[in-house]
């Protein structure tokens, strides 16, 4: 240490002190501009070349937000007091500020109730519909549950469920915003000039400014529905879902878990603690630096505006342990210099404690960093936050370490040395098991090396994300009946495209009249459910909701106009019926939607299946009610794309999501001939299962590179190949025995679990080095191996020891969370701290025992 730094600690710690409690202050005041992030958005992962697509898919589309309510009243569904009820709620829905439109059973077309013909339909002044009086009921009940466009989507098919749609009103200027980033970003990946770039750099902090408000918002919008929601379940069961809700709803999950068991951690250290050392000095000393990091850390996030998430919110807990096993480390040092220097001042001991324990500290927080940074290259901004946060706070946390422990330390009264005694600590009980059983601890890590390729074979980048909440949550019985009854969650869609020479430029389809291509306004291109993923339901009042929806404003081209879309043709429906039922007989396929659904009413009406001249008829004179919802939403006359939508079952147990996207794929290549530029997948299904598959190249592959930059760093702090191979040793265990538990036991992959594999070479690679490092300087005593592993437990090994029994009993709190990810995480960081705990304290020391890297003993 330097002498500056030794003048600092014994002449000034009132004043470090001083300076640490007015930063807590500032940082203080800056936890109310602390937020959390839960827009979808942040799921996605970054470059991906299908985003790209999907984005140009959505422009098509104006995309809402929205809720969905189910309704299931006691009475019939379509009873006078059910539809009484259910047209009572929907007023009061519309009611609400910040809804744009409702859209249920009562609003959509009826065209069987009773049937009307073909030819009839374009002579409708309008369609009939539930709030006609005149509606025959036991018709329109028939209708909804046998129509393919109704069944399981407005109603489910056993007649007695129904959902209504609440479309949220967007948010222009953050979609202003929005538009504009992206297109400044293209220009600045193009190579724009500097003038763009700092217009970009505005744009982001007016589009971050913007969004600011969004989540608050739409949390007093969701407490507003459910108000509503709530008034007339005295009538009917009802759920509600949606984007908002999850949104809402995880980060009061967040939130709760971060006040509540953030303190109850604290308080839970705190008696470990008392209960070890039996000294406050020894409990207010390591309580102060971690809340004081944690504190800083949070404060720095609100006066910076960098928003936690789901993910990265873990970088509190993650950072208390930190804190917690330097800050131990520096206590227990201490400890052993009160009882070899009981003359020397608290003040000089406390910087000899610190001088002794910077090194390995400085390359522990160092090894640390380079764990965490790996996260950085996931491509997911949650995780790559969680990265950086990680980042800066073990930087913050290891400043506070080294001022504020030995100035406490300083001020303090000194009760005398109460920690000489360790002959009988439970550290020394592991160099006795070292020393006897040592065949045992190969034969065990042989065992447990094989337990570990076994759980990595069966570690599964799928999740359910109705696995992230308990059954006795609102969300998950509303995703499960949505996907049970009203035909699935997640969204996929199926572009088609025309054999080239088919495509007809975009006047060739439309001559005196506008068409539909023009005047379309566009709705949702991806649903919206309790999965948590965005929906292609309607943003009219006289839309559907499917993966589009009565949103569109349509008329069709005159018909006069000699081009007929290929969609519109014999060869082009039999394509699309193909593919249609294709995809629907696949069990992991909920709803499908897609032009074939409008041939197939058009047939019932016809009572035939529709001639090359009737479809020519449908795609050009429909009535615009009609074809907003028959027509529209599946075809595309300017690009002359055919979409087929289909939600698939999200809480599905046997649903493996790239295995059935690439299956269904080949399938409909092969059963159809068709060559790969005519089918495209989108959607975010396609996209969710992009970010599942980037983790094993992102971070499984990464973590090799990570024990080579840690292997580097071992070989420039011990100066020994074999030290640092044997050093890296444990920390490979422990980090395969997490995961291989984890495919064991059937828990996925994914980005709420994929920290954990930074988190267990951090812990790992802190004990390793701090063992490594005291044992050697032991061994210089006497250069006995024995007797250095034995001095080793007895000193580092209770810094191990404590920190360990600290940090496992306290995260066990997190199991008692009602939001799944933090149960994982709590489970697996408790795993990985007794993981590595036990591979230093074990294997580490029979490794250094058998292969002798520091030389023959000395007799």
């Amino acid at each position: 240490m330097s002498s500056a730094y030794h003048l600092f600690i014994t002449r000034y710690a009132s004043a470090i002190i001083f300076i640490a409690l007015v930063l807590a202050g500032g940082a203080l005041s800056q936890l109310e501009k602390v937020r959390l992030d839960a827009s979808s958005d942040s799921l996605l992962l970054q470059g991906d070349p299908d985003l790209a697509f999907f984005e140009e898919a959505t422009e098509r589309y104006e995309s809402y937000e929205f809720l969905i309510m189910t309704w299931e009243p006691e009475s019939p569904l379509l009873s006078e007091a059910s539809l009484s009820g259910l047209s009572a709620m929907v007023s009061d829905l519309k009611s609400v500020p910040g809804v744009r439109s409702v859209t249920s059973a009562l609003d959509v077309p009826l065209l069987e109730s009773p049937p009307i013909s073909l030819t009839d339909l374009s002579d409708l002044d309008s369609i009939p519909s539930l709030r006609d009086p005149q509606v025959d009921r036991a018709l329109a009940l028939r209708e909804f549950t046998s129509s393919q466009l109704y069944k399981n989507l407005v109603v489910s098919e056993a007649g007695d469920l129904t959902a209504v749609q609440v479309t949220i009103e967007p948010n222009k200027e953050v979609d202003r915003l929005g538009g504009l980033r992206k297109s400044l970003r293209k220009l600045v990946a193009e190579g724009g000039d500097i003038e763009v770039q700092r217009e970009l750099s505005a744009v982001e902090l007016a589009y971050d400014e913007a969004t600011r408000t969004v989540n608050a918002d739409r949390a007093a919008l969701v407490a507003n529905v459910r108000e509503v929601a709530e008034k007339y379940r005295d009538q009917s069961r009802i759920f509600v879902g949606g984007v908002p809700m999850i949104a809402a709803d995880m980060l009061d999950f967040v939130q709760d878990d971060l006040v509540t068991f953030g303190t109850s951690i604290i308080l839970v250290m705190v008696a470990m603690l008392a209960l070890i050392f039996r000294d406050y000095r020894w409990v207010l000393i390591p309580i102060s630096v971690c809340t004081l990091s944690a504190t800083l850390m949070l404060g720095i996030l609100g006066f910076t505006d960098w928003r936690m998430t789901v993910i990265s919110s873990n970088f509190v807990a993650v950072l208390l342990v930190v804190a917690l096993a330097l800050a131990i480390h520096l206590v227990v040092r201490y400890r052993e210099l009160e009882v070899k220097e009981p003359d020397m001042p608290r003040a000089e001991r406390a910087v000899m404690a610190a001088r002794l324990m910077f090194i390995p500290c400085f390359y522990t927080a160092v090894t640390t960093m380079v764990a965490f940074t790996s996260l950085v290259v996931a491509g997911i901004k949650p995780v790559i936050d969680f990265g950086w946060m990680m980042t800066a706070g073990i930087v913050v946390a290891f400043v506070v370490s080294f001022s504020l422990v030995p100035a406490l330390i300083a001020i303090l009264p000194d009760k005398g040395a109460t920690g000489a005694n360790d002959s009988l600590s439970m550290t020394r009980r592991f160099a006795t098991v070292v020393e006897r059983f040592g065949g045992l601890v190969f034969a065990v890590t042989g065992l447990l090396i094989l337990l570990v390729v076994l759980g990595l074979s069966r570690l599964q980048v799928e999740n359910r994300f109705i696995d992230y909440f308990k059954d006795t949550t609102e969300i998950y019985q509303g995703m499960e009946l949505l996907d049970s009854r009203l035909g699935g969650t997640i969204p996929l869609d199926i572009i088609l495209y025309p054999p080239s020479e088919s495509i007809q430029p975009v006047d060739a389809l439309a001559s005196g009249n506008q068409s539909f291509a023009d005047e379309r306004t566009t709705s949702d291109v991806v649903t919206g459910d309790d999965s948590g993923f965005e929906g292609d339901f309607g943003d009219d009042e006289d839309g559907l909701w499917d993966d589009d929806s009565f949103g569109e404003d349509v008329s069709f081209a005159d018909e006069n106009s000699a081009e007929i879309g290929y969609w519109f043709t014999l060869e082009g429906r039999d394509l699309v019926d193909q593919i249609h039922g294709i995809v629907d007989a696949r069990p992991e396929s909920g709803k499908v939607l897609s032009l074939s659904t409008g041939f197939s009413v058009m047939d019932r009406l016809y009572d035939d299946k529709l001639g090359g001249v009737e479809l020519a008829l449908v795609e050009r004179s429909l009535p615009a009610d009609v074809a907003e919802v028959l027509i529209a939403p599946y075809y595309d006359p300017i690009e002359q794309q055919a979409r087929i939508t289909v939600r698939a079952m999200e809480t599905s147990k046997t649903l493996r999501r790239a295995e059935y996207l690439e299956s269904l794929y080949a399938q409909i290549l092969a059963e159809t001939g068709l060559d790969e530029t005519r089918v495209k997948f989108t959607g975010l299904l396609v996209l969710y299962n992009n970010v599942l598959q980037s983790l094993y190249a992102s971070q499984i592959l990464t973590l090799g590179a990570v024990f080579v930059a840690i292997g580097i760093m071992f070989l420039a702090l011990f100066r020994s190949v074999s030290l640092a191979l044997l050093g890296l040793a444990p920390n490979i265990l422990a980090a395969g025995l997490v995961l291989g538990v984890m495919g064991l036991a059937g828990i996925p992959l994914d980005i709420m679990t994929i920290t954990i594999a930074a988190i267990v070479v951090g812990m790992g690679v802190d004990n390793c080095i701090h063992y490594i490092h005291r044992f050697r300087r032991e061994f210089e005593l006497d250069g006995s191996y024995r007797e250095a592993m034995y001095r080793s437990h007895s000193s580092i090994g209770r810094a191990m020891y404590y920190t360990t029994l600290t940090v496992v009993v306290g995260f066990s709190m997190l199991t008692l969370s009602n939001f799944t990810p933090s149960i994982y995480f709590g489970v697996l960081t408790v795993m990985a701290m007794l993981a590595a705990v036990m591979g230093a304290l074990l294997l580490l020391p029979k490794l250094i025992i058998a292969f002798e890297p520091l030389g023959p003993e000395r007799g």
